[in-house]
């Protein structure tokens, strides 16, 4: 990475450090000023921007943001941060459709962990799919229990009738 794109990246997670002070509108405004700045021409600039006005509340000003940054395009962890966010907005606004879509498609990254799951988990939980979403939220987090994966698999299938019948949950 040049200099410029380094000096850049560390304003925008000093202007992020400093979120919590930061008004709706000061917040907005400071993210539209280093975005303005970026010295690279892809989409993490617009995915910042889109952060800001998301996490601020401007979900629909979020949502014309984060589908510029993907037509402009953003390295793999970006990208993979994107569906998660991107996917709650869609949520927030009630474009669950949308939301689900996004969220299914959303590509695997360390930095996002079982977040894109869970996410698609309240996604389809607002959509009215309840067993669909717990099964969801259950699979995003076998990998994390120590024990009980098979018992907890089990039981996840079922909500949906996708385990064998003659497959039953066992300890």
């Amino acid at each position: 990475m040049s200099a410029s794109i380094d000096r850049w990246e560390s304003s925008v997670s000093e202007l992020w450090g400093r979120f919590d002070a930061l008004s709706r509108d000061a917040g907005v405004a400071a993210m539209r000023e280093l975005a303005d700045a970026c010295p690279v021409a892809d989409g993490r600039a617009a995915f910042e921007l889109a952060g800001m006005y998301d996490s601020m509340g401007f979900e629909a000003e979020a949502g014309a943001e984060y589908e510029r940054a993907l037509e402009l395009g953003l390295d793999a962890a970006r990208h993979a941060q994107l569906a998660v966010q991107y996917g709650s907005t869609l949520r927030n606004l009630g474009r669950l459709d949308e939301a689900i879509a996004i969220l299914r498609a959303a590509p695997t990254h360390e930095s996002t962990g079982s977040a894109p799951r869970l996410m698609l988990a309240l996604a389809l939980h607002s959509a009215g799919h309840q067993d669909e979403a717990l099964r969801v939220a259950l699979e995003a987090q076998l990998d994390s229990l120590p024990r009980y994966q098979r018992s907890m698999r089990a039981y996840a299938a079922a909500l949906t009738e996708a385990a064998a019948p003659d497959d039953p949950p066992t300890p």
